[in-house]
């Protein structure tokens, strides 16, 4: 089992990284939906812990007894390494998101309940802060853990992209200026240092189980290596679309889901393939 905080700082109030995540979740969705791939949403409505709709016997930070929960089905077949398309029978490439936003906090679990069931499991534990990632145990780890967990910074601005596909001239944090806020572009390094703006931090907690004999510490650097890459581009666009999710409310948010939702079903029957596949 592999455990890694992280930080990811960003230029915006918690408050506004509410929307900007929901709006943004939203297209990327699109941008990786089609040709039979993609991603279904087949839930995404409130709930309340007090009504057992929170897991068993786990905590709740952030002060929060309610929240939204959404469940997704995730089609992955081209979108993973070779290696693995080439263990997994033809069809197990399915997982299942299930997350609860209890904003600031948010939990996210994936799985793979059709073939590797308890034997894989990726759960993404955020929690929204308005510092610039200085917090040592923001997800009040127990003494085990805490020894366990490694600490990544991502800095959207200037660290290097996983791929050379992954750039998008658009969101370039080192070139956007959003005409709504004035923020932008991210030029220092790191870009935090003597910004003249509100500072946050996404402290995502990513823990990762994968148990198969001889793969497992591969499979298990490579969802992480994943994870990063993901944390990264998603939230280089978060930034640049700025001028896009500023000053939506949460109403207006919450019906930009219905609509992406029958999009994202009408692109995976019709639409053509999309999206980052694993060979480029």
């Amino acid at each position: 089992m592999l455990i890694k905080e992280y930080r990811v700082i960003l230029p915006m109030t918690v408050e506004e990284y509410q929307i900007a995540q929901l709006y943004s979740v939203a297209e990327a969705s699109k941008q990786e939906t089609g040709g039979g791939e993609g991603i279904v949403v087949v839930h995404n409505e409130p709930f309340d812990v007090a009504a057992n709709k929170w897991p068993p016997k786990t905590p709740l930070l952030g002060n929060r007894g309610t929240g939204q929960y959404t469940y997704k089905i995730y089609k992955l077949q081209n979108k993973v390494p070779k290696f693995i398309r080439m263990l997994a029978p033809s069809g197990s490439l399915e997982m299942t998101e299930t997350a609860w936003n209890a904003y600031p906090y948010c939990r996210t679990v994936v799985e793979n309940p059709g073939y590797m069931k308890d034997n894989f499991f990726i759960k993404i534990e955020s929690m929204h802060v308005q510092d610039a990632g200085t917090q040592e145990n923001v997800h009040q780890l127990p003494p085990n853990l805490l020894q366990k967990r490694e600490v990544v910074y991502i800095d959207i601005a200037n660290d290097k992209l996983y791929s050379n596909s992954d750039y998008k001239r658009e969101f370039d944090p080192k070139l956007f200026k959003s005409s709504k806020t004035g923020r932008g572009p991210l030029t220092n390094r790191p870009w935090w240092e003597n910004f003249d703006g509100p500072v946050m931090c996404a402290y995502k907690l990513v823990t990762c189980e994968f148990k198969w004999f001889g793969l497992q510490g591969r499979i298990e650097s490579f969802i992480h290596t994943m994870e990063r890459r993901i944390f990264t581009n998603f939230h280089r666009q978060v930034f640049c679309s700025m001028d896009q999710w500023y000053g939506l409310t949460m109403e207006q948010i919450r019906k930009w889901e219905e609509e992406t939702k029958k999009e994202l079903d009408d692109q995976i029957e019709k639409g053509p393939a999309r999206g980052v596949r694993e060979d480029d």
